[in-house]
């Protein structure tokens, strides 16, 4: 569905990890940079530029520097007594075959990507549905990425499969080479288990493709100069034939070289039939979208949907497709999810009624939601705890029903199909573990699928919500997990995690690593739900866009604050970590505010913000963050910047920077910089790099257990043992 397609270009542009070529075109820039002889100065009077090799990804230089702080790092926090016990624990939690096995259900069989220590590449593999609801499920793989990748001698990262409907026989396989965001794809047989022969297949390249027929494909992906937009995504969407070579693929839509990108998709109708919709993205937060109408294999011209630039246009059901907005439109608010008649558009280009689905209050708002046959499933959250609900179309009206699972966690609609009746939705709280429901939408009746283990005993904890008010009034909701009985003397070790952008929740979530590593060794755990992200709706997230992003920053600090002022910790005792945009947030914490804390694990982090938009994915950021090329937005940048705001005098606590070689995402050199700035300016921090992993600094479950140890015997060291 086409709503998917578009969920999973946003994780692509922001939430997860370029392409060589795009490595070599950064690199190009900076060198253009030094040859220039142009120098740029912060606010305290430094040289920018004298870093800017840093930022060539494999330059011999930079390495050089990051195996040198990874060596200092690693020899610190392995030589801990505690590190390996750590490592070991998390490695069991992650290698576990007691899991759930997360499926999607398509043509009678549940289909699950599966990684454990036999398996630590993993494997595509399937099963029917009643022996996946049994104690002893049978599974058949279909695809072996840990074999693929030894005959190949790649470092594969699976990707995910998009296989055509009905019969689900032929398969696109998304192939990443270390975790990257760009990747290579190509057509396997779902049935023989076999790649195509003379299948279709791509270079390595950001962007992808989508099945129009067993024949055709929709492409937007590099194909040479001119094709790609300053974001690094594609800006040209070609017809490919089977048989054809790329270069023999026919364009039929274009985009702009300043827009983000453009993408097309396809939306399967209740016939089976397909139509294609292109989104053309011109900021991160503003698409024009439109529909390709055809004769046969003949393209016609596109119609533009007249929808607002700040929407999300969604599935069809019933023939209404629904659609999202983030502003207000024809009477309805931001935040409400409307639909409208597919057909009646598609006969003259016109919207003519528009029927209200579902409106979130001030406390409320949508999480997400799935298309079933029968029925459209969605996620409510109200200060951010959430429910879920059924919604049926008569013809006339939407109508909904509450339905009955878990309450004061977090409920997510899963794997849903248009085509069939059955569902899958999962319930999870901070201190129960996930629990995988089927639903079957034809009789409105759930059953339990799965359900994970209890890893830590906690039976012994409690999990509250508090609300700390931010600099402006505004109240702000944050959870406490911890150990029942703790003394509320200032001396706790506790841990406070935020994000706060691109319109993100963060909801509350059974983690077994955390619970095994930190909260069993006495330590709280917070969860800052500030501005920025989507707890409240797209108003909580706009309202800390580009130059007031201050206000999110002010609602962390508030946060901090407010524990400090409840006895929960002290500064001493306080630690903070987030990653990518909260990898920024660390940032500015500890630049701004360098005595609230004493641990900051700052990861696959933003830093550099006069520079970000240079940097692979950063030019698709611009309408989150401002643009350095506009005055007021420069000047705003360089006033929050870390990078820019680091000083010889002050005294900062002592940063874990965490990154990843290959993040084709957010570019290691802003990581690499600041921790440079620091050793420039003789403050303490630590540094890790992992080579492979893209944007989740990880590329499998082995490297991720050795991250979470290093970064948990490091807030041991900082939050229990005082160092």
């Amino acid at each position: 569905m086409h709503h998917k397609v578009w969920n999973r270009i946003i994780n692509a542009l922001f939430l997860g990890t370029a392409s060589t070529a795009l490595i070599a075109a950064s690199n190009n820039v900076n060198n253009q940079d030094r040859k220039s002889g142009v120098t740029e100065y912060n606010k305290t009077g430094q040289s920018d530029t004298d870093h800017l090799y840093l930022e060539e990804v494999l330059g011999e230089k930079a390495l050089g520097e990051v195996e040198n702080w990874n060596q200092r790092t690693l020899k610190r926090l392995t030589s801990d007594p505690r590190y390996t016990k750590m490592e070991a624990d998390a490695l069991e939690i992650l290698n576990s075959k007691d899991k759930i096995a997360y499926v999607s259900y398509r043509g009678g069989f549940a289909h699950n990507f599966w990684q454990d220590a036999d398996h630590v590449r993993g494997i595509w593999r399937q099963t029917t549905l009643d022996s996946y609801l049994s104690t002893d499920t049978k599974w058949e793989t279909i695809l072996d990425i840990d074999a693929l990748a030894k005959s190949e001698g790649k470092n594969w990262v699976y990707q995910g499969n998009n296989c055509l409907a009905p019969d689900y026989e032929l398969c696109i396989i998304s192939l990443s080479d270390g975790g990257k965001d760009a990747n290579v794809q190509r057509e396997f047989n779902s049935k023989t288990k076999t790649w195509v022969t003379d299948g279709f297949i791509t270079p390595e390249s950001k962007g992808g493709t989508s099945w129009l027929d067993k024949d055709t494909q929709l492409i937007g992906i590099d194909f040479g100069e001119g094709s790609l937009t300053e974001s690094g995504y594609p800006m040209v969407a070609k017809l490919w034939k089977r048989g054809q070579s790329i270069e023999q693929a026919t364009e039929f839509m274009r985009g702009d070289k300043k827009d983000v990108g453009l993408f097309a998709g396809t939306i399967l109708r209740a016939d089976n039939s397909r139509e294609i919709i292109v989104t053309r993205a011109k900021t991160f937060y503003e698409s024009e979208t439109y529909w390709v109408p055809r004769d046969g294999d003949t393209l016609k011209e596109a119609v533009k949907f007249p929808i607002p630039a700040k929407s999300g246009l969604g599935s069809e059901f019933k023939g209404q497709i629904l659609l999202s907005l983030n502003e207000d439109w024809r009477g309805y608010k931001s935040g409400d999810l409307v639909s409208f008649s597919l057909d009646d558009f598609m006969a003259d280009g016109k919207i003519s009624s528009v029927d209200l689905v579902y409106s979130p209050d001030e406390k409320s708002s949508l999480n997400g939601y799935g298309v079933t046959k029968s029925k459209v499933l969605m996620s409510i959250s109200r200060d951010v705890k959430s429910s879920a609900y059924s919604f049926d179309w008569d013809g006339e009206k939407w109508t909904s029903q509450k339905l009955d699972f878990p309450e004061n966690g977090t409920i997510s609609i899963g794997a849903t199909n248009d085509k069939e009746d059955i569902a899958f939705i999962n319930s999870q709280s901070f201190l129960k573990p996930s629990t995988l429901w089927t639903y079957d939408t034809s009789v409105q009746q759930k059953a339990e699928a799965k359900a994970l283990p209890d890893w830590f005993d906690s039976s012994k904890m409690v999990a509250d919500q508090f609300f700390a008010t931010s600099k402006d009034g505004t109240q702000v909701p944050y959870f406490v997990v911890r150990k029942k009985g703790l003394k509320m003397d200032g001396s706790n070790p506790t841990l406070l995690y935020g994000y706060g952008g691109f319109e993100v929740s963060l909801n509350p979530s059974y983690s077994a690593t955390r619970g095994k590593l930190w909260l069993e060794n006495d330590g709280i755990y917070v969860l800052a739900n500030i501005r920025g992200g989507g707890e409240y709706g797209p108003k909580w997230h706009q309202a800390g866009l580009k130059t007031n992003r201050q206000v999110i920053y002010d609602d962390f600090i508030s946060v901090a604050e407010d524990l400090i002022s409840k006895k929960l910790t002290s500064p001493k005792h306080l630690g903070i970590e987030g990653g990518s945009n909260g990898g920024l947030l660390m940032g500015v914490m500890f630049t701004q505010r360098p005595d609230l804390f004493n641990a900051v694990i700052c990861a696959v982090p933003l830093l550099d913000m006069l520079r970000y938009d240079k940097l692979l994915a950063g030019a698709s950021w611009v309408g989150e963050y401002g643009s350095p090329a506009i005055d007021e937005e420069r000047k705003f940048l360089q006033a929050i910047s870390p990078y820019h705001n680091i000083k010889a005098d002050t005294e900062y606590p002592e940063v874990f920077f965490v990154t990843s070689t290959k993040d084709d995402r957010v570019h290691p050199g802003h990581a690499r910089k600041t921790a440079k700035r620091f050793e420039d300016q003789g403050h303490d921090f630590l540094y890790y790099e992992n080579i492979d992993g893209g944007h989740s600094a990880a590329a499998n479950l082995k490297e991720t257990a050795k991250r979470l140890a290093l970064q948990h015997v490091y807030l041991m060291q900082k939050l229990k043992d005082g160092k």
